[in-house]
């Protein structure tokens, strides 16, 4: 292995990378773990690498799966880049040393409501956690209908199989980037954390991690296979095609991706829960489905069966998370009284609910009331319900958390929305691309209070705090500094007992 001030070369399953050495950490991107996914490999299982003869220059980050864009509201606050090439399924390592050994790992999944995102975003770049003595790995997969189209076949769940053939790949070769195979973290936000809750439910990602961490995406989204038939029914009626694999899977991808992009926003406008039932309210149509195959139940039913009881979890949400949707529309102003009242009663709350919410934020808007709802309704609640199942299951220790971190005024608004943590716990607080997310000025303290938390829990499988439990209820308040509290805002934590 030759390692200079320039470059390192490390050998993999397929060949040889070389990587890039900049200030003391070295970056290998673009690595492939799977074979390209389109030919006769298209909408099927992810195959074998195809190994390359040469050493392959790993200095730049490798395609991008297909996908859409975000809605215009949000482009300016998610910068994407879209790669060309077929060798999508790739995944980015950054380490403090390829010649260490035994240093603890952690595994991105990112996010994206299963439509858009990569590992190429800026806020993801590893080299923070380098600097903190973890190797870090970012991994592409499959999105939309190339990784979630479901029609009760041989190959549902694509998108979470490539994720399990990235997990593979680690176990088999973080080895030679200074890593330890049997200190792997896997962590992921949204449609990330999501994907995580149901990977400890599946038995064929046993013994691929040590420990989980699941950010503002917790255990219920994921879909019957009822709901996963009709979803994939309305798009073969989209594209004027049969309902089968081999005819969908002939379209081509841009215009595939369009036909998501257009089922994605009908369930979203029609969002009639006697039509669509729980799909109505998630508004994710394409997303892991319970097959009883790769996933035999649902994930807060395995956890309270303790399938994932060995794997200790860090779970959590964002204060403000719903802002950020009623914000970058510019609806939060919009909301009166009675918008209020008609949301809050489609997610089964209460009015007399509502006052709950007031009480505790006096001067506040029907805006932010609903912003507040929403919250809970979406990220809080099924965070606490997972960690609940959990402690039932007999699992191994669960630590809670809230960032609280950006109040409104430091980001237009927006304050500690949906997304603003990922910045700070990767220490990319200072890149250009998130300023429109969380400020021009951010906390480097907070950042700090973040990204030590989440390295502690890599390093040692406890992130500082006391772990869960259904008495007190411990939870981490995440700001400039740690406050532990017990059981925050219990009064709107009741609010929702019985519902779903």
């Amino acid at each position: 292995m030759a390692n200079d001030a320039r470059s390192s070369r490390v050998t993999v399953a397929g060949g040889t990378v070389e990587g890039r050495i900049r200030d003391g950490v070295a970056s290998f991107l673009g690595v492939p773990y799977a074979a390209p996914p389109f030919g006769p490999n298209r909408m099927l299982p992810p195959q074998p690498v195809v190994p390359w003869p040469d050493v392959r220059d790993a200095g730049r980050m490798g395609p991008t799966v297909p996908k859409g864009d975000y809605p215009p509201v949000f482009q300016r606050l998610f910068l994407e880049e879209e790669i060309e090439g077929e060798e999508c399924l790739n995944v980015n390592v950054w380490t403090p040393d390829p010649g260490a050994s035994g240093l603890p790992v952690l595994v991105w999944i990112h996010g994206g409501a299963f439509l858009n995102g990569s590992n190429s975003v800026a806020a993801y770049d590893g080299s923070g956690f380098a600097r903190s003595g973890v190797v870090c790995v970012t991994v592409n997969y499959r999105l939309a209908a190339e990784g979630f189209l479901f029609l009760d076949d041989d190959a549902s769940n694509l998108g979470l199989r490539d994720q399990l053939a990235a997990l593979e790949w680690v176990r088999e070769n973080i080895v030679a980037f200074g890593g330890d195979a049997g200190n792997v973290t896997l962590a992921g936000e949204s449609a990330g954390a999501m994907s995580i809750a149901t990977l400890l439910a599946m038995p064929s990602a046993a013994g691929l991690f040590a420990r989980a961490v699941t950010q503002s995406g917790a255990a219920a989204n994921t879909l019957t296979a009822e709901q996963g038939l009709a979803v994939s029914t309305l798009l073969a009626h989209t594209l004027d095609v049969p309902h089968t694999r081999s005819a969908i899977a002939a379209v081509p991808p841009d215009r595939l991706v369009a036909a998501a992009s257009q089922v994605f926003a009908e369930i979203q406008t029609d969002a009639d829960p006697a039509k669509w039932g729980s799909l109505a309210l998630s508004g994710l149509p394409f997303a892991p489905v319970i097959d009883g195959t790769v996933l035999p139940v649902h994930p807060l039913d395995a956890a309270r069966a303790g399938r994932s009881a060995s794997v200790p979890l860090l779970t959590g949400w964002n204060r403000d998370e719903d802002r950020l949707f009623l914000v970058a529309a510019n609806m939060l102003d919009a909301i009166d009284e009675a918008a209020l009242f008609d949301k809050a009663r489609t997610y089964g709350l209460k009015p007399e609910a509502i006052e709950i919410y007031r009480a505790a934020r006096p001067g506040a808007t029907p805006g932010d009331l609903l912003a507040a709802v929403g919250t809970d309704w979406v990220f809080a609640i099924p965070a606490l319900r997972y960690a609940e199942a959990r402690v039932a299951g007999g699992a191994a220790s669960t630590w809670v958390y809230r960032f609280d971190h950006l109040e409104p005024a430091d980001n237009d608004g927006f304050g500690a929305c949906h997304a603003t943590e990922v910045p700070f716990v990767f220490r990319t607080e200072g890149h250009d691309s998130v300023r429109a997310l969380i400020g021009a000025r951010p906390s480097t303290e907070a950042a700090a209070t973040a990204h030590d938390a989440w390295v502690s829990f890599a390093r040692t499988g406890t992130p500082g705090w006391e772990p869960y439990d259904t008495t007190r209820r411990p939870t981490a308040l995440i700001a400039e500094k740690i406050r532990v509290v017990d059981d925050p805002a219990p009064d709107e934590r009741r609010a929702w007992d019985g519902i779903r």
